[in-house]
């Protein structure tokens, strides 16, 4: 057994004393005496290298390290080398550790909390709210900060009893960990402490953390305070308050509600916004976001005046009052019309209903291009068809992104008036208003626009001419695949090339179309192969599998690739068979191909091959590997995309969630449930354990069963977010489930959802519950239908 290096040069007796310090660790058990004399060596380098040893010994090492504990306290270094190594070990210390916690020396006791809370000891959390109360201070603040790293929720009595002591050394580290609780019952306590001038901030702060809906209402007293600093801190409490409750139950419009709800102080908008001075940017995105929550004339006027601050203020601003409702409506339509380019900008996304839309059209002139593409996107969004008139002038903007923008508003909007100005700008527009008159023809495709499609094969632009290509492919006219069909024989390379991919998207099987696609294949110039390839694929004509799989030794590495896609589409074993071979190809793209075709194809004799793709080196190779693993329902598959959410690469992780969160059944669940409880950051899985598939929430059902304190609350938040009657009812369910962990946050959690038939069920366990705690969270909850 060798410790790891330190990565810092060593001093030749420093070498000497990490060798020895190898040679020990080699030796196991006997070793261990010399490598406690060695925790107080002077160098630090030597010093972690002993702890690295003592670590990896486990058990072998785990007595002698408490007893040096209790036993060597001259040396800090000492004492803080041992502290380390039983941190860092792999063996299970809470039993020789708890052991230390009855040592009638503070000191001691206090290293033990430490390690219990760096080591994140779960059944360590009841003796730990024991020393919270005890006679020494820093014993009492270390039990805290070990039942902050733990997770306090099943301490919260203790935790309340700190807070509320009096002590300023107990308050205030109990402060923090009493609002990451998440507990209800932490919002009375909490909020009292905001009288205090030594505790407000951070009491502000950790109301912010607790992510209930109770804890607006003390938090929006703040904001009618006399002071700029005070406001500002609860502006940022309240902000966080939303982005917790959002995180845990996909909505901040709770939150909102009982903002608004609220009787807040006469200027308390004004004041907030003056607070903005004082701010960071990200302090002042809070504060603005807390504005647009709040509502009403007065943070109108703010919110209006703030678009003209600087660009994060006022974006932020402008976000604000799109969440606000229709009253907003008139403000934003005035500074629309007296806004310069900037102010447009802004405001564009916001507009809504017809009566914006000639105010809009106004910004269609501006000379900036991206106001005017957001312009362009905001009729779309209007969808007033008397808007068309004004949008075909812009498809001949010097500008592609307003020419883009313009094209689809127009698609949205449709109808008679569309069809007439889009077959006038085909016929006698510019070649590029031409290009994109015909774009939108074949978005709708009417009967009327074969004639321009077919004139368009004559059109002296090239671009013209590839659009009305495009353009037959959409008809259900006699008459299209024929021109079509003919087009493919034309002189130009490209033209044929084009011709390839439009028949692909004809969706006939026409033997016209099919025999003009197979010469396709043996065509001279390379992407009219390819197009060929891509559009037999497309259409899945069997027949075609072994003329396609020919091209897969084609002489154009894009041609090879496009048979490999294409083969993925057709059925049989021909075309099975030479993905395979693919898949076993030297060349990446050729293989990451053949890879999604086989996952395409689903069959079940393809599995060892994509499974392996997932040990690949390649990041790229593993993300298509979880991709193409996760259509087959093989039990093999469920515990390669668990360990593909493990993935060193965060969108092979990513990837892999969301396709267990999609996947039915209960064994699903239970590995998303497992990977929560081992994330670090838990949003992404609660949102996907959210997803309602069947088998998910019985599940999640069968896991509260069990679940503890800080396992439940994300539980029942992912039945909330779910929004579904089934969800709900077992939501009620849990609310008579035998462990008391479910019990309380199911009572938390239906206080979120806020139905008659909820408040019924918790008002009810407030009452009658057999655990006095449940009784009380449920009664703390109660509050916030007040």
């Amino acid at each position: 057994m060798s410790s790891r290096r330190p990565p810092l040069a060593l001093s030749e007796p420093e070498r000497q004393r990490v060798e020895q310090v190898d040679r020990l660790a080699a030796s196991g058990s006997p070793g261990v005496p010399g490598l406690i004399e060695m925790l107080a060596d002077p160098s630090w380098s030597v010093r972690r290298a002993v702890v690295a040893s003592l670590a990896a010994l486990g058990g072998a090492a785990v007595q002698a390290l408490c007893d040096c504990l209790g036993a060597r306290r001259e040396s800090e270094a000492r004492i803080a080398a041992t502290v380390d190594a039983l941190v860092a070990s792999l063996a299970d210390v809470d039993g020789p550790v708890l052991a230390l916690t009855r040592d009638p020396r503070a000191a001691i006791v206090a290293d033990a909390a430490q390690i219990l809370g760096r080591r994140g000891s779960t059944g360590a959390v009841s003796r730990l709210a024991e020393l919270t109360s005890h006679d020494d201070d820093n014993v009492a603040v270390a039990a805290i900060e070990a039942l902050g790293r733990v997770g306090g929720r099943a301490a919260v009595d203790s935790l309340v009893e700190a807070v509320t002591s009096g002590n300023f050394f107990r308050v205030f580290p109990a402060i923090d960990v009493l609002g990451r609780s998440g507990d209800p019952r932490a919002i009375g306590p909490l909020s009292s402490l905001l009288d205090d001038p030594r505790y407000l901030l951070e009491a502000a702060r950790a109301l912010g953390r607790t992510g209930s809906r109770s804890a607006v209402a003390p938090l929006a007293r703040l904001l009618g305070r006399p002071s700029d600093a005070v406001a500002r801190v609860a502006a940022v409490a309240l902000a966080e308050l939303r982005e917790r409750y959002r995180e845990r139950y996909g909505t901040a419009e709770p939150i909102d509600e009982a903002l608004r709800s609220e009787a807040l102080a006469p200027g308390a908008a004004r004041r907030l916004s003056h607070s903005l001075a004082g701010s960071d940017p990200g302090e002042q995105a809070m504060i603005c976001s807390v504005l647009g929550a709040i509502g009403g004339e007065d943070v109108l006027l703010e919110l209006t005046r703030l678009l003209d601050a600087e660009p994060p203020v006022a974006s932020a601003a402008a976000d604000a009052l799109g969440r606000l409702s229709r009253s907003a409506d008139t403000r934003v339509l005035a500074a629309l019309r007296d806004g310069d380019s900037a102010r447009r900008l802004l405001l564009l996304p916001l507009v809504r209903g017809a009566a914006a839309a000639a105010d809009v059209e106004a910004c269609l002139a501006d000379p900036d291009p991206e106001v005017r593409a957001a312009a362009c996107d905001a009729l779309g969004r209007i969808a007033e068809p008397r808007s068309a008139r004004a949008l075909f002038p812009l498809l001949d903007d010097p500008n592609p992104r307003v020419v883009h923008a313009a094209m689809t508003a127009i698609q949205c909007l449709g109808g008679a008036e569309v069809e007439a100005l889009a077959l006038s700008a085909a016929r006698e527009g510019t070649p590029a208003v031409r290009r994109s008159a015909l774009r939108i023809l074949a978005y709708f495709a009417p009967p009327s626009a074969l004639p321009i499609f077919i004139d368009g094969l004559r059109d002296p632009d090239l671009r013209v001419r590839e659009r009305a290509i495009h353009g037959l492919a959409s008809c259900a006219e006699p008459g299209a695949i024929e021109a079509l069909v003919s087009v493919a024989a034309d002189p130009s390379g490209r033209v044929r090339a084009v011709a390839m991919r439009a028949l692909g998207q004809t969706s006939q099987h026409d033997a016209r179309v099919i025999e003009a696609l197979l010469a396709g294949l043996r065509d001279e110039d390379a992407w009219v192969r390819y197009y060929a390839c891509q559009s037999l694929g497309k259409l899945g004509w069997e027949a075609a599998a072994g003329a396609i799989a020919e091209r897969l030794r084609d002489e154009s590495g894009q041609v090879r690739v496009a048979a490999v896609e294409a083969l993925s589409g057709i059925k049989g074993d021909l075309a099975l068979a030479a993905l395979e071979e693919a898949a076993r190809e030297s060349d990446t793209d050729m293989r990451r191909s053949a890879l999604i075709g086989l996952g395409i194809a689903g069959r079940e004799e393809s599995l060892p091959t994509l499974l392996g793709a997932l040990s690949s080196l390649d990041v790229a190779t593993r993300l298509v590997g979880v991709s193409a693993v996760s259509g087959f329902s093989s039990p093999e598959v469920l515990p390669v995309l668990v360990r593909a959410a493990g993935d060193a690469d965060e969108s092979v992780r990513a990837a892999a969630t969301s396709f267990i969160a999609g996947r039915p059944g209960v064994e699903a669940t239970r590995s998303l449930i497992a990977l929560l409880v081992a994330s670090r950051a838990p949003a992404p899985l609660l949102a996907a354990l959210a997803t309602p598939v069947p088998g998910r929430i019985d599940g999640i059902l069968g896991a509260l069963a069990t679940a503890d304190d800080e396992l439940a609350p994300l539980l029942t938040a992912a039945l909330a977010r779910m929004r579904l009657p089934e969800a709900h009812a077992a939501l009620l369910e849990a609310l008579r489930l035998p462990r008391a962990p479910a019990r309380k946050a199911a009572a938390t959690t239906l206080a979120a959802v806020a139905t008659r038939e909820a408040f019924a069920a918790v008002e009810l366990a407030s009452r009658t519950d057999p655990d006095p705690e449940v009784r009380r969270v449920s009664a703390s909850v109660l509050s916030q239908w007040a």
